[in-house]
């Protein structure tokens, strides 16, 4: 990555648009950004970091307040970038959102941020030519191009003021945070879980494999009636319970089948003993059944004698039957003579064939009247078109008004309609203010209910701050008593090592006339440590504290300055007016079309109220002519029809009557002449019947009808009569059999023994057959039971081992169990790479402190077994010891933090492989050397530009802009102090 150009404007401290040549600063290799405090140098390279993702380092990004205040309104901060990367020549340009005061009215509106991207030298094949516009594809695209996120962009290419100063100083977990977001080593720690999870579910799977061996010993143990001993080998108890269930199944069966054998030929027995009773049974029910038929002989005949008369009678009761239905069909005809003759309004034994003449005169008038029905039906479809004609005419001059009366209302309905037009443009013109005003108001109300949850932080920082002061103060104070208590027991601590006879190590002498006397609660070396790392652990508290005291003083001001004079209250009322006020314009803005429209249809009615006036009064003048027309016809009409009506009101009426008459008329003489018939087949089946009885043997056709029965009842009788004849017959056949032949019906038989004997058998052989039974199945139980728990042991020895193993494993990726440096698959990964970082810094380190400081790393377990792998100590070749890294002094931590960042530079641009990172920028820390240093520290980064590189240094130190030749003066910042590019 080689960077071409920087424009600012309205950016930071730089209120005008202000341009940066990077092509002719680095053309030499070397560049200085120099000024006073607050000229705007770190700015410059925050304006670098912007342009690329967007972001700013540290604590400026945070606050979020990248436009120059002093800026004018109307011009619009932005940084433009040019480089090169990846063989592309790219132009970025990014405007942060920020605050500006409205072009219409008071109060402020937000810009919303924007980005682009220019391909300067065309397009790659996969991007589009025009380049890109939307914020995230610009990150995305940047991002894959330099191949770092923007965490390592800040660390490798703008080495920041501090920062790897308090690497350098920081324990291992801190230094594990960096080093991780670094290098993207989070798929390590997920192997790691990964271990972790699978023996947590292995473990699982080993648990209940284990219970489902206890389960099954259980199971064996109850089916079995007994349990292993402690200590004994349940695989050989499992076997000698299998032969003991082995050995009671077969003694069980044995049993059962010898009382099995007792038990049927009991049964035996009792069989022949029971047959034998039911012959003795048999030949006793047969007798009885003979005597009781004997008992009921008369009864039986009278059956006999009722069943015979019934049949006899079936003759006579039909044609009774036949005489009855006769008679009922003479009445009915008679009733029917009756009505008939009073509908007539006649005399029943009126001649027929008078009754068929006037019948005949009917139909002849009716027929006369048959052809006024057309013109009846004609005047009354006539008489409907009057009406429909008369509420015609009455609708058209209705109409007519109406129309009238719209053409006189006109003119002011389009007025009317021409105001509502401009009341909704004048809204849809309104309505933007408003919405401008509301979202001013809505982000001003939003800061004024942030502001006191603010003051509540900036009053709890401070508080923070104040116990972090004290508790610093207590810790040093605690330090120089220390330190002053220890000094004072040095020289008990010396005379402690005096041997008689041995040279003092201090001042040579072999005699030791007064050594010096131990105080009273001394104090150790140790001691001292662990109060100045107290202290130490209190500064850097103090110094967090302050600083988050300083950020909520700071967002309490931006807060209050942004809020100004207004209150929470004010600005809610004044919002929820702004939000009615536009609810309102939006309603009447939004009728804008539909107003237009009806404002184009009236203007267009005026022509058409016109021709609709003269068509309907077209139209009921020829209505009124044709109503005329049919009135003349229907009056003409009316005075034949009004003679063939005569009294009816219609003709269809007078004509239905006639017929209807003739129709009576002809019913009375059909009914005559069927009531005549139905006499004569009455006689004739009275006759029949008195026949009937005398040829069925009856005195009279009284004493037949009376022989008759139900056929219920003869079913009865035959069936008793049947029932008695069989039983009978039974009875002879069952005495008469050989089976029974010698049967004495008066034999005991002795039953009751042998089936007690019977009973007692078969207890007993069912018992043994339970008995075997259980066996049986006990002994199928525990050997299905015992293959289970076989197989069950055959998996769990392997799943033991394995879980074994696999604990193991993980324990060592985790850094625990047999791993003696507690260093987890991730730390030996991060050690790795530290012990790369170590080796690329160490040769700058040499150089610049002049072959004395090498970094030295250790991947040795942390103190009481904490983990370790990330230690880094600085070798000192005056002493050729290892000495921390905070023992180093302000301008020895400078070198090593300068070496270090370097050589991570290296190693995570390597690692990551992205870009080629052309351009390095180094800001502060160069304050703190003395001349030689700054010459040897001058030397490194010459090495730095011999190959290749374009540094750029940051610093106000006057003695760096000495040795600068080349100046270029930028502009004054808003303070007056002067920023210069040197080269």
């Amino acid at each position: 990555m080689r960077l071409h150009s920087l424009e600012v404007t309205a950016f930071g401290p730089y209120r005008d648009h202000q341009r940066v040549d990077f092509d002719r600063l680095g053309a030499d290799g070397l560049f200085l950004l120099h000024g006073d405090t607050g000229a705007g140098k770190t700015t410059l390279l925050d304006a670098v970091a912007f342009a690329l993702y967007g972001t700013v380092p540290g604590a400026r990004g945070e606050v979020k307040r990248l436009r120059c205040d002093t800026a004018e309104p109307d011009t619009v901060t932005k940084v433009v970038l040019e480089l090169t990367v990846q063989g592309q020549r790219l132009r970025l340009e990014r405007s942060p959102d920020y605050q500006r005061p409205k072009k219409r009215g008071d109060g402020y509106t937000t810009q919303q941020a924007k980005a682009s991207l220019t391909w300067v030298d065309g397009a790659p094949t996969e991007q589009p030519p025009e380049g890109l516009t939307r914020i995230d594809e610009v990150g995305r695209t940047v991002q894959r191009l330099l191949g770092m996120t923007v965490d390592q962009f800040f660390q490798v290419v703008m080495l920041p003021q501090g920062e790897f100063a308090k690497f350098l100083r920081s324990d291992t977990a801190e230094r594990e945070k960096l080093l991780e977001k670094l290098f993207g080593t989070q798929r390590f720690g997920e192997v790691e879980r990964w271990f972790v999870d699978r023996r947590r579910e292995r473990g699982r799977d080993v648990e209940e494999q284990t219970l489902q061996v206890r389960e099954l010993l259980a199971r064996v143990s109850q089916v079995a009636g007994t349990e292993p001993e402690a200590g004994a080998d349940e695989r050989n108890w499992l076997e000698d319970v299998e032969k003991r269930s082995v050995r009671e199944m077969e003694d069980a069966q044995a049993e059962h089948s010898r009382l099995r054998r007792e038990r049927e030929a009991a049964e035996t027995k009792l069989t022949g003993r029971r047959d034998l009773a039911q012959k003795v049974r048999r030949v006793r029910q047969a007798n009885a059944t003979l005597a009781e038929i004997g008992e009921q002989q008369d009864q039986h005949d009278t059956w006999r004698a009722e069943r015979e008369a019934a049949q006899r009678a079936v003759p006579v009761l039909a044609a009774s039957s036949a005489a009855l239905r006769a008679e009922q069909e003479r009445d009915k005809a008679r009733a029917e003579v009756v009505a008939a003759a009073a509908a007539c309004e006649l005399d029943t034994e009126t001649p027929l064939t008078e009754l068929r003449s006037l019948a005949g005169a009917k139909r002849e008038e009716a027929g006369g009247l048959a052809r006024l029905i057309p013109e009846a039906q004609q005047q009354e479809t006539d008489r409907k078109k009057l009406t429909s004609l008369a509420e015609r005419i009455s609708a058209d001059e209705g109409l007519e008004a109406e129309l009238v009366g719209q053409q006189a209302t006109l003119p002011d309905r389009i007025g009317t309609a021409r105001q509502q037009v401009d009341e909704s443009k004048h809204a849809e013109l309104r309505l933007e203010t408003v919405q401008a005003r509301g979202t001013e108001v809505a982000a001003l109300l939003r800061t004024a209910r942030e502001l006191p949850d603010a003051q509540k932080e900036l009053a709890a920082a401070t508080a923070r701050a104040q116990q972090a002061i004290d508790a610093h103060q207590q810790a040093r104070d605690l330090l120089q008593d220390l330190r002053a208590r220890r000094l004072a027991g040095m020289a008990a601590e010396l005379a402690a090592r005096l041997s008689p006879g041995q040279p003092c190590p201090v001042c040579g002498s072999a005699e030791h006339p007064e050594p010096g006397k131990p105080i009273d609660d001394p104090v150790r070396a140790e001691d001292e440590d662990s109060a100045q790392t107290a202290e130490q652990r209190a500064a850097t508290r103090r110094e967090k504290a302050a600083a988050d005291a300083q950020r909520a003083q700071q967002h309490v001001e931006n807060l209050a300055e942004r809020l100004g004079e207004h209150t929470e209250a004010d600005l809610a009322a004044e919002l929820a007016e702004l939000k009615a006020e536009r609810d309102a314009l939006q309603n009447t803005a939004a009728q804008l079309p539909q107003r237009t429209k009806q404002l184009a249809e009236l203007e267009e009615s005026t022509d058409r109220l016109g021709e609709q006036v003269s068509e309907v009064r077209t139209r009921i003048a020829a209505t009124r002519s044709e109503h005329a027309t049919i009135v003349t016809t229907v009056d003409e009409r009316e005075a034949r029809l009004r003679d063939g009506r005569a009294e009816f009101p219609s003709i269809a009426d007078r004509r239905k009557h006639l017929l209807d008459t003739a129709a009576r008329l002809e019913q009375l003489a059909a009914a005559r002449t069927t009531r005549d018939d139905a006499e004569k087949r009455l006689a004739e089946h009275e006759t029949a019947l008195s026949e009937a009885a005398t040829t069925a043997g009856f005195d009279d056709v009284a004493a037949s009808l009376a022989a008759k029965r139900s056929e219920e009842r003869l079913t009865q009788l035959t069936e008793a009569l049947a029932e008695v004849e069989e039983r009978a017959a039974g009875a002879r056949a069952a005495l008469a059999s050989a089976e029974l032949f010698g049967v004495d019906a008066d034999a005991e038989v002795g039953l009751e023994e042998a089936t007690e004997a019977a009973v007692v058998a078969r207890e007993a052989a069912e018992r043994t057959a339970a008995l075997a039974h259980r066996a049986e199945q006990r002994q199928r139980d525990i050997a299905q039971l015992a293959e289970r728990l076989r197989a069950a042991w055959a998996e769990l020895g392997p799943a033991l081992a394995e879980h074994a193993e696999l604990e193991a494993l993980a324990d060592v990726v985790n850094g625990r169990g047999q791993n003696a440096r507690k260093m987890s698959l991730r730390a030996y990964v991060l050690a790795a790479r530290l012990e790369e970082v170590a080796i690329a810094a160490t040769r700058r380190l040499q150089r610049m402190s002049g072959g004395r400081y090498s970094f030295v790393h250790s991947d040795a377990a942390g103190a009481r077994g904490t983990r370790g792998g990330l230690g880094l100590d600085v070798l000192d070749d005056y002493s050729g010891k290892l000495r921390p890294a905070k023992t180093l002094s302000g301008g020895e931590s400078f070198l090593a933090s300068l070496s270090l960042a370097l050589g991570l530079a290296d190693v995570v641009a390597a690692e990551t492989g992205g870009a080629l990172l052309d351009t390095l920028f180094i800001d502060e820390g160069f304050g703190t050397l003395d001349a030689d240093t700054l010459d040897l520290v001058m030397d490194t980064l010459d090495d730095l530009r011999a190959g290749g590189r374009v540094v750029g240094l940051v610093s106000h130190v006057e003695e760096m802009r000495q040795r600068i030749s080349v100046r270029l003066r930028v502009r004054k910042s808003r303070d007056g102090s002067t920023l210069e590019i040197r080269t």
